[in-house]
């Protein structure tokens, strides 16, 4: 059973309702509780969706009073006539991109529809409620929580994943064999989706802004993974346990205990140098198995040569001091 829980989300719901049902009482409108409706629908996951909802709604409606004016007052406030003007009524909001707005619109056409009689008045009611409902439903939504901290968390997370999955495989250069069962990539690629998908909904919630720092890092990381993913095989089914094995295990032991969101890659990059130098160093195989397992460990190398470009090209995020280092 899922745990029970109220969001802010769900308070916004209620309150702006509340207001919405209060505003339209207060003003002595007719089918005041409608308002309350078109504020629920108004209230998004993000400030942008929010103004979306509240545009396609109110083109719907716009829409509606007119399809409504013309069908009932041309033909007659029967069923029928109900039924043939949404025939028409409903491609016409999906080729004006706005079949969002279809349920407002419709409450909208069921208030035309019970007063059966057009008249300025009418008109009026339905446009003040539109306005409380939709603007109630906006102003609501333009508050939305700092979502910061949870940003940083799984930033935290995935270079914590990052760490051990590097020295699982330094582990396994030393011994030959472990008992890791590759869960940490899982759980990384799992979090990467999480945190970009926070991180999209945080630029969702800023009108000005198109990129998030947190996306762009997060993003980079996903990029990071697709490397460990392909490489991860070259080091985990090595034949033999070779020199070679030992230099890249001390590389990637110090890597996966520096992991974070500063630009070091630069630093890391240089010593990848080293390494293809002390390999260049080292006899020559000598089985078919000795060097199945040397060219496997240098397109390792390569491949993490890639992987410090991939974090070198990203700028950094500002250092938090609950990071650890």
């Amino acid at each position: 059973m899922k745990k029970f829980s109220i969001g802010y989300r769900t308070l916004k719901t209620a309150i702006g309702a509340a207001i919405a049902i209060a505003i339209a009482q207060y003003f002595d409108l007719a089918s005041y509780a409608s308002a309350g409706i078109l504020t629920i629908l108004c209230v998004q996951p993000t400030k942008k969706k929010s103004i979306y909802a509240a545009y396609t709604r109110l083109v719907a409606s716009i829409v509606a009073m007119l399809f409504a004016f013309v069908s009932f007052e041309l033909f007659a406030y029967h069923p029928l006539t109900l039924a043939g003007m949404l025939i028409f009524f409903i491609p016409t909001i999906v080729s004006l991109k706005v079949a969002d707005g279809f349920i407002s619109s419709v409450v909208i056409i069921m208030h035309i529809y019970a007063a059966e009689g057009y008249s300025l008045t009418l008109v009026y009611n339905e446009l003040a409620l539109m306005a409380i409902g939709y603007g109630t439903g906006i102003a609501i939504n333009m508050y939305m929580p700092d979502i910061q901290k949870e940003l940083n968390y799984y930033r935290v997370k995935i270079e914590e994943l990052y760490s051990k999955i590097f020295l699982e495989i330094a582990s396994y250069l030393r011994q030959g064999d472990t008992l890791w069962n590759g869960q940490e990539i899982i759980d990384a690629i799992k979090a990467l989706e999480e945190a970009k998908s926070l991180a999209f909904k945080d630029v969702q919630n800023h009108f000005t802004r198109r990129k998030n720092d947190y996306y762009v890092y997060f993003d980079m990381r996903e990029q990071q993974l697709e490397i460990i993913e392909r490489v991860l095989p070259k080091v985990t089914t090595l034949p033999v346990i070779v020199q070679e094995a030992e230099i890249v295990a001390d590389f990637l032991q110090d890597l996966g205990e520096h992991v974070h969101s500063g630009n070091t890659a630069s630093h890391y990059r240089e010593k990848l140098e080293h390494v293809k130098r002390d390999f260049s160093q080292l006899p020559l195989p000598q089985s078919h198995e000795q060097f199945i397992a040397q060219a496997a460990l240098y397109q390792f190398i390569e491949e993490m040569d890639r992987y410090l470009e991939i974090k070198q090209s990203f700028k950094g995020l500002k250092a938090k001091k609950e990071r650890p280092q």
